[in-house]
């Protein structure tokens, strides 16, 4: 009988629970070992933005990177979720030049900038939001790169037929070691294909990308080359105040992190040779934030703050309670031998 979603995180105000948030986690090793499990570790979910590295890994592979010349900046924009700051904006601009579009070439479509001061900035001047502000904006752009590269159509390069999605669907299938076929793909937010797959397969595969462990020496060379871009670009990746980007800064070359949409985050630590995925149930991105905190906490001594409380604060500025990690998490990862 599968395992039930159990409390990652709690809320409370004036020393009382108000809310709860549910999902389910994996922490796992390259070689498949499961160290802890929260919920049903087979459980199917959307990853969403969390796999952008994998969706990446066919940039590198098929020889695009190289032939457009692409620096660190421009790589590290492919695996973002980006907060649409002028430096994102202005990356994403040259990373299309590269092989001569515009941002009439994505399909991503235009939404405000997802960073709180980035979108107030934005809105000062008055102006539309274009595809560039789009924080898949550099995801989509590798996606035309390659097609180029490969002498490919770009029109229509969102569809799960087209050979990019098919290229990087197989990916996905390589690196998680999972079968695909006759599966139906949900259309992420940016319209490009997204496959629900096992959270134990992501935390396994993670762990793999991060290590180089089992890794064909092509994959493991350019997943390597895709995390130091991330690593060294670490604001590209997400934007100022943004977790991703303030991991990615403090332990760059051991952790890697990325979220995505409805409360999915994947990651791994190299120097423990572990990687993970989470799933919250109700998409609740402060419950994911925590979890992956609390996750590091544990595995990393300089990231003890990181699995602490954080204070919530009312518009006044006031403390009004907090969100912690919940008991089932944190008993699962005290468990785990480190």
């Amino acid at each position: 009988m599968a395992r039930m979603a159990q409390t990652l995180a709690v809320v409370t105000r004036a020393e009382q629970l108000e809310s709860s948030h549910v999902g389910t986690l994996v922490v796992a090793k390259a070689t498949g070992e499961m160290l802890g499990v929260v919920g049903d570790p087979t459980d199917p979910v959307f990853p969403r933005s969390a796999i952008k590295l994998i969706q990446a890994l066919p940039l590198v592979e098929t020889g695009a990177a190289d032939h457009f010349q692409l620096g660190n900046d421009e790589l590290a924009l492919a695996c973002a979720s980006h907060s649409a700051a002028p430096i994102h904006v202005a990356t994403a601009t040259r990373f299309l030049a590269r092989a001569g579009f515009g941002p009439e070439c994505l399909v991503c479509g235009a939404h405000l900038p997802i960073g709180t001061d980035e979108q107030r900035a934005f809105l000062r001047t008055g102006e539309s939001p274009s595809p560039l502000h789009n924080n898949c904006s550099g995801k989509h752009a590798g996606m035309l790169l390659t097609a180029a590269h490969l002498h490919e159509p770009i029109e229509h390069y969102e569809l799960a037929h087209h050979p990019v999605q098919q290229r990087i669907r197989q990916t996905i299938e390589d690196t998680l070691e999972i079968d695909l076929t006759g599966a139906i793909p949900g259309v992420d937010g940016c319209s490009v294909p997204n496959w629900a797959v096992p959270l134990d397969r992501l935390a396994i595969a993670f762990a793999r990308l991060v290590t180089g462990e089992s890794l064909p020496p092509a994959r493991c060379l350019a997943a390597q080359r895709l995390l130091e871009a991330c690593w060294s670009e670490p604001v590209l990746m997400a934007g100022q105040d943004r977790l991703d980007t303030r991991v990615l800064t403090r332990f760059s070359g051991d952790v890697f992190i990325k979220t995505g949409a409805e409360g999915v985050y994947c990651g791994a630590i190299r120097s423990r040779g572990i990687g993970f995925a989470l799933k919250v149930t109700d998409g609740a991105k402060r419950a994911a934030e925590m979890a992956v905190g609390a996750i590091l906490a544990r595995f990393l001594e300089d990231a003890a703050d990181l699995g602490q409380p954080e204070i919530l604060h009312n518009a006044a500025g006031i403390a009004v309670g907090d969100i912690r990690p919940g008991g089932p998490l944190k008993s699962v990862l005290d468990g785990i031998l480190v």
